[in-house]
């Protein structure tokens, strides 16, 4: 089987439409990430998992003694763990039957109907929560391996930099701005006379609203592509998903130079997505600094984030892709270590900290997806790619588990943080290791003339 990747009878106009419409699912999924998972719901579900707490601060869910502190961090693992047995099997699935947009829908909309639901918890109702939080984490990762899987199609070698980089510029500027709104209402909740519970579930449940909304716009403009078959349709049943995934995992090992850069970016994202989700820990317990502070600065991050893939996909433009994100590797690694040498109590610093970060986090994740999209053998996009979020979502725990070890064993978030420079570091020795002009040519794709 085989499908094509840009189908150039649609020429350029249709090209164009379709990369509008796959920008708007960033758009559209970005606030669950920013409002939802960054934001509201780990604080909110803490409060509800302790009010249902026994005496010595336990739940019991299954039956299962959980501290309520933890409940939280319990919960997105499940989510995890949920979404790597079924992101391999959707993405078999889609390049078999050559229907991504039915499945995109269908997570999208799963995904979204969870997320506006939590506004009903409230009182004691942390099994809610947690089932919602699964459901929605897992319909996230799910429905960004078919989104990605678009990008093959959609944009011609030399276009992939750009378009991907627009794509994460849509997502930090629907992130930034439904949080303003959202901070809003929470910081005004008594004169909107409503409690602050109730502006919290007004704002989770209004990021599946916009999740949903905008999602509409991607359905209308992406389309399928036909799959020729070499073998009888058998593609829709679960039992041929599972065997597809087996052959692609086998498939995976005829390219080894795809396998290397998946490699690095294991590592290097692995840093990536510990500094997001422990920075601000490091800001309120090493720092001592407010939560007004920690907000604006993921605000901030947001915003210059537009500005750093935006620019980032310029760079690739003039120096390739591989050298960009190189260079953004050695921008992570200096911004950490200066991270160490913060000093308490002084915002001014650690909004500049929060600066270089945002500068360089859109752009090394957008050129991420770029780059790997040229490794991808055609036909096989939805397959790989599942093996790419993997590779972001699946792993990872291992960040956030060295920098718990690190303050573990020293009693210091600063040598925690400091500890994450060798994933940053590594996956330069990796990624520049990879020869991606030979891995591309492997895969059977052209090769751009800046890569």
């Amino acid at each position: 089987m085989r499908t094509d990747t840009v189908d150039r009878t649609d020429g350029a106009t249709g090209r164009k439409r379709e990369q509008q419409g796959w920008y708007f699912y960033d758009f559209a999924c970005s606030v669950y990430s920013t409002s939802v998972l960054t934001v509201f719901l780990g604080p909110y579900l803490t409060t509800v998992a302790k009010a249902a707490a026994d005496a010595e601060g336990f739940v019991h869910p299954l039956g299962i003694p959980v501290r309520a502190g933890s409940l939280f961090a319990y919960t997105v693992s499940v989510s995890v763990v949920v979404a790597v047995l079924v992101m391999p099997l959707v993405g078999a699935v889609a390049d078999r039957t050559g229907r991504k947009k039915p499945l995109l829908a269908a997570a999208a909309y799963l995904g979204a109907t969870a997320t506006a639901g939590m506004f009903f918890l409230d009182g004691e109702r942390y099994l809610l929560g947690a089932f919602l939080l699964i459901v929605a984490n897992a319909s996230q990762s799910v429905a960004m391996v078919l989104y990605n899987a678009y990008l093959p199609q959609i944009a011609e070698p030399e276009e992939r930099d750009r378009v991907s980089s627009r794509g994460w510029a849509f997502g930090y500027t629907s992130g930034a701005f439904v949080l303003v709104l959202n901070l809003v209402l929470y910081s005004g909740h008594e004169s909107f006379g409503i409690s602050e519970g109730t502006a919290v579930r007004i704002c989770l449940a209004s990021a599946g609203l916009w999740w949903g909304a905008f999602t509409l716009v991607p359905l209308r403009r992406l389309r399928d592509r036909r799959v020729e078959r070499s073998e009888p349709q058998a593609a829709g049943r679960v039992g041929a998903g599972w065997r597809q995934l087996v052959a692609t995992i086998k498939d995976m090992r005829r390219h080894p130079l795809t396998l290397s850069f998946l490699l690095a970016y294991l590592v290097y994202n692995d840093g990536v997505q510990t500094v997001i989700s422990q920075a601000s820990i490091y800001g309120s317990e090493e720092l001592g600094l407010d939560q007004t502070t920690l907000i604006t600065a993921i605000l901030l991050v947001q915003v210059l984030a537009v500005a750093g893939a935006l620019g980032m996909g310029r760079l690739a433009q003039r120096f390739g892709a591989k050298r960009t994100i190189l260079g953004s590797l050695a921008a992570w690694t200096l911004t950490i270590g200066a991270g160490y040498f913060l000093p308490a109590g002084a915002p001014v610093w650690f909004f500049a900290l929060a600066s270089a970060i945002g500068l360089v986090l859109g752009g090394s994740q957008a050129l991420s997806r770029s780059l790997f999209s040229h490794l991808v053998p055609r036909g096989k996009e939805a397959e790989y790619f599942s093996a790419y979020e993997m590779s972001d979502r699946g792993m990872s725990w291992l960040g956030p588990l060295v920098f718990g070890l690190a303050y573990q064993l020293t009693g210091s978030y600063r040598d925690a943080i400091i500890s994450l420079v060798a994933f940053f570091a590594l996956g330069f020795v990796l990624l520049a290791r990879v020869p991606v002009r030979r891995a591309v040519e492997a895969a059977g794709n052209p090769v751009p003339e800046r890569i």
